[in-house]
């Protein structure tokens, strides 16, 4: 690190990792600070399934999948309604397979494509992952990346508090250690990675009243930091309606039994055996839907074929290893089990076994390629905030801009910091939607700041 201090400060070691790594790459010195020691395990990239989409990448072109940035784009606007901030959608869509590939080339990630499977809204499958299908995976390629460049510190537990701004942009960035210590620490550039809202409370209370009373599935040092540093800032903020929810986390163990359940013809029925929806809508707009059921639960109907096919997933096994699922061999049997009035319950599995027969859509629009055969299982969900989607507003290099349009020279923001590409509430959000923002980001932010930094020397 220079005398002077870092080129770049990276305020959380979740996503914007790829910024420090993207960054020492291009030469710069960086330091990570991270609030939370336990970052590893507890932060929204450590919790995801890592999936990162890819529009256009090279895997999929030796998968033989046509796909662009431009088709990738259209996903995004007909999945918000026309919603979401188009240029950004572009930005992150044109970035996304150099993204994949280079996480692959330069970080050595072991990137695959999810082939077995295709997430709702993404009219091509582009998204990418690692064995596993889980986000510590990621996470610890990338820490361990890092550990290893000399140009990168990782200063944890410290938690960014402030920047301090001067006539030509950022010139430091305030930094708080658990005893209340503080340290300023000179630097042109400041990426703000600490996620969104989440974990305040209040804050959901006040943007997100629908979900405001389904568990949190995220990190705890998620509390809006970057939203009450912007603020100071006269930053601008859109989309702060926006989240990522999730229908399908287990109520036992609260581990994630995964939507690759659903897709690949699981039902959802409520605690009075009725199914309420087609649940191939999205696995975030359907937290909110189970939400208003009866105790606000429901459970995942599943056969064995399902099953096996998931264990891909790490979070799908740990759900299994929890003893989140019940068997039984037949429908009547299984409503026996959980409790549910047999009559709806059957009746729900023969109607879907009916529509995946004639290929017909289903009285709730649903379009089902197979029925379910026994032995079936069920596990019970509850609806879940996983993360928030909106933020401070960015532009195509990932810099903050002001209320009156103007970019403030060396802040920039990613992840669940900036505002994302989900458009407003949950029904916007696609899988990746949380991952793509916070690394692509990140990456974008570390090219512009290196280019600035060869300019001026």
């Amino acid at each position: 690190m220079s005398a002077d201090g870092p080129d770049l400060v990276v305020a959380g070691a979740g996503g914007g990792l790829a910024a420090a790594l993207r960054g020492a790459e291009l030469g710069l010195d960086v330091l990570v600070v991270e609030a939370s020691e336990q970052f590893r395990r507890g932060n929204n990239t450590s919790m995801s399934t890592a999936m990162i989409p890819g529009a256009g990448s090279r895997f999929q072109a030796e998968a033989g999948i046509e796909d662009s940035a431009r088709r990738f784009h259209d996903d995004i606007m007909a999945k918000t309604k026309g919603s979401a901030d188009a240029f950004l959608a572009a930005t992150l869509a044109t970035v996304s397979a150099p993204l994949v590939e280079w996480l692959h080339d330069y970080v050595e990630l072991p990137i695959e494509l999810v082939t077995d499977f295709q997430y709702p809204g993404h009219s091509r499958l582009r998204c990418h992952t690692i064995p596993g299908r889980h986000g510590s995976g990621l996470l610890d390629f990338l820490v361990q990346r890092v550990r290893e460049d000399d140009r990168i510190d990782l200063l944890t537990p410290a938690r960014l508090v402030d920047v301090r701004t001067g006539d030509n942009g950022v010139t430091a960035a305030v930094v708080e250690d658990p005893s209340g210590r503080r340290e300023e620490i000179p630097a042109p550039a400041v990426l703000l990675a600490t996620n969104g809202f989440g974990a305040d409370p209040e804050l959901v209370r006040r943007y997100l009243p629908e979900i405001a009373d389904a568990v949190y599935h995220g990190s705890e040092t998620s509390r809006g930091d970057a939203l009450a540093i912007g603020g100071r800032l006269d930053a601008a903020t859109a989309f702060l309606d926006a989240y990522q929810g999730h229908g399908a986390l287990a109520a036992r163990g609260a581990t994630l039994v995964g939507w690759a359940t659903v897709m690949l013809g699981g039902i959802i029925v409520d605690t009075d055996g009725h199914r309420f929806g087609d649940e191939t809508t999205g696995y975030s707009e359907y937290a909110a839907t189970i939400a208003t059921r009866p105790g606000a639960t429901a459970w995942i109907v599943l056969d064995k074929h399902i099953h096996d096919a998931c264990l891909v997933f790490t979070d799908f096994r740990q759900t299994v290893d929890s003893g989140a699922l019940v068997w039984a061999d037949t429908a009547t049997e299984l409503a026996r089990r959980i409790d549910v009035p047999a009559e709806y319950l059957v009746e729900e599995v023969e109607a879907h076994a009916r529509a995946a027969s004639t290929d017909e859509p289903d009285r709730f629009g649903r379009t089902t390629a197979r029925e379910l055969n026994g032995p079936l299982a069920a596990v019970r969900v509850v609806p879940a905030l996983f993360h928030t989607q909106g933020g401070l507003v960015v532009d195509e290099h990932a810099r903050v801009l002001t209320r009156a349009g103007s970019a403030i020279e060396g802040l920039y923001a990613a992840g669940g910091a900036a505002a994302g590409i989900s458009g407003h509430g949950a029904a916007g959000y696609l899988a990746g939607n949380g991952l793509l923002p916070a690394l692509g980001l990140s990456y974008l932010a570390a090219e512009h700041i290196a280019a600035h930094h060869a300019a001026r020397h």
